[in-house]
């Protein structure tokens, strides 16, 4: 067969004909003109933006999860008022409401391709609301997911994946999906994770598969095969059932190296709706809880009751268990109608977001630091609370005095910019723990935007300097966790327990990977392996180096 590579990030195999996702909704003619109406036509473009808006959330309801934190933004992002504004100025100047909506929306897709950073890689979604938007207008076919009952599981194939198609993929319809742009840490690729279904990202040459084509994905390893002989397909689903069998083996019990050093396993979780499947993949807590969900696309912060109720909820879950809890992290990609950026800002994703807006915001801070010491009276949850985006000690000991006052008593903060994990000594002397987020951390590091496919092997977790970073951060005296999707790599996950990293939280499906690549491993073998990678000079060779001292990943085909 035809061997296509691209990054696997989602695990699993699956097998059947290629449905080749179409091109984006036709442009409107350039210099259509409606009917001398401007009120009636801005209202039928207002109509169908709210129209897609409540469709985009009724799909984030459906299926929950990360998927629906992603979508609620999506949902925001149609509504912004200045979009609105654009679009009814030219509606005025008598251009044809899908007109008005294609170039507003180009205007604002200029602007955010070169602020770049976290907003550069909002475009796709941006391109993916206006499409949906102008289709309603025009009565055009919706861009997305194929309709019917297919007669069998098909490959998903397209240049990219839209946030709203991806939430609505399933394993008993999608095989497996392959995109020819994204990377590891895109959108996409966590959403896969999320749901299980198998992935490969960044694939070159994916735009040339043809619709219809037997297609052959291996989200593990990347591989993409194109009319595969039944011997290739039995074996590679063989090795992928081998694979879920021992993960079933390793679905529970608390994570830890073969000789016994303790690496708990935790949950990322976006809030109450995620808990089913934290605690049906044997989460032992949770690492990261995002409380983004509660603030977005609204006017107002949510009162401190109802932050309570959506807290408690989450400690009651996980008696006796550690929930890590990061406070607001808006600004940048997820910005806010009642937090707007005290003043301009030409790069949003270097700019006041995480903890730097909160303190221009304090109050609102102060009113969910509240409403989690609230939640946690009577409940055994071991509750910690982290700040986002913080850049020296200065920020972490005014985070630290903050929950202090609401009546907290364990207050850390997460490591994304190299300068906290360059000092971070210094922020261990005044906070209780560390969180590393992976993500963040290396495109901080590497100046390389994680939504750009084309920047893959920078986003790459494996990177050398990246694993200097954490391990400065793992030897800082206070425990430290990582939060990033760098845990939920098997490979990984071991030479993170060999830096001296005391916790992995991840997506709930990885969480048996973790726990079984753990399992299979001394933590001798483990810093061997962590030793290796660092003094390798590139991603893959300390990938490569790191595996010749982990023999056990070769009972789980990964």
């Amino acid at each position: 067969m035809e061997r296509l590579t691209g990054a696997g990030v989602s695990p699993g195999a699956g097998y059947g004909p290629a449905y080749v996702m179409g091109g984006a909704v036709p442009e409107p003619a350039a210099g259509s003109r409606h009917d001398d109406d401007p009120v009636g036509e801005t209202a039928r473009a207002e109509a169908a933006v709210e129209r897609v808006a409540v469709e985009l959330e009724a799909r984030g309801e459906a299926v929950g999860g990360d998927a629906q934190d992603v979508l609620a933004t999506q949902a925001m992002i149609a509504r912004d008022p200045a979009l609105s504004a654009d679009v009814a100025a030219l509606i005025d100047a008598g251009t044809s409401a899908e007109r008005a909506v294609y170039e507003a929306f180009m205007r604002y897709r200029d602007v955010l391709s070169e602020i770049g950073g976290y907003l550069g890689g909002r475009v796709t979604d941006l391109d993916d609301i206006r499409d949906r938007v102008i289709a309603e207008l025009t009565g055009v076919p919706m861009p997305g997911l194929p309709s019917g009952d297919p007669s069998e599981p098909y490959v998903l194939v397209a240049r990219d994946l839209a946030p709203a198609d991806t939430a609505l993929l399933s394993p008993e319809i999608v095989a497996a999906f392959v995109t020819e742009a994204g990377g590891p840490t895109s959108h996409t690729a966590i959403l896969a994770r999320a749901m299980g279904v198998p992935a490969v990202v960044a694939c070159a040459g994916a735009g040339t598969i043809v619709n219809g084509t037997y297609v052959l994905v291996d989200g593990t390893t990347g591989m993409v095969g194109l009319v595969p002989s039944e011997e290739e397909v039995a074996a590679t689903l063989h090795v992928a059932k081998e694979r879920e069998a021992i993960l079933a083996a390793s679905s529970g019990g608390p994570g830890a190296t073969s000789d016994g050093r303790p690496v708990a396993l935790l949950a990322n979780i976006g809030g109450p709706r995620d808990m089913r499947a934290a605690l049906r993949y044997g989460a032992e807590g949770v690492g990261l809880y995002r409380t983004e969900f509660l603030f977005l696309d609204r006017e107002d912060a949510p009162s401190e009751e109802e932050q309570m109720a959506a807290y408690r909820e989450v400690l009651t879950a996980f008696p006796g268990a550690p929930v890590t809890v990061r406070v607001l992290d808006a600004g940048a990609d997820k910005p806010l109608g009642f937090l707007p950026a005290p003043g301009h800002e030409p790069n949003p994703a270097l700019g006041e977001r995480g903890l730097r807006i909160l303190r221009a915001y304090p109050d609102v801070m102060m009113g969910q630091l509240r409403a989690l010491a609230r939640a946690a009276e009577g409940t055994s949850a071991r509750l910690h609370v982290m700040a986002p985006m913080v850049a020296d000690a200065q920020e972490a000991a005014w985070f630290a005095g903050a929950c202090e006052e609401a009546g907290l008593t364990s207050a850390g903060v997460m490591i994304e910019i190299p300068a906290a994990a360059l000092r971070a000594a210094e922020l261990a002397s005044v906070v209780d723990f560390f969180s590393v987020g992976t993500n963040d951390l290396a495109q901080y590091t590497l100046a390389a935007d994680r939504e750009v496919g084309g920047l893959t092997r920078f986003q790459d977790p494996w990177q050398p300097v990246l694993l200097d970073l954490v391990a400065m951060a793992a030897s800082a005296g206070v425990p430290c966790g990582v939060c990033g999707e760098a845990g939920s790599d098997p490979a990984l996950a071991c030479v993170l327990a060999g830096l001296g990293v005391t916790s992995l939280s991840m997506g709930a499906p990885a969480l048996p990977w973790a726990r079984a690549a753990l399992a299979r491993h001394t933590l001798a073998q483990c810093q061997a392996a962590a030793t290796a990678a660092r003094a390798a000079r590139s991603a893959e060779d300390a990938r490569a180096a790191a595996r010749a001292h982990l023999p056990g990943l070769a009972q789980l085909s990964v």
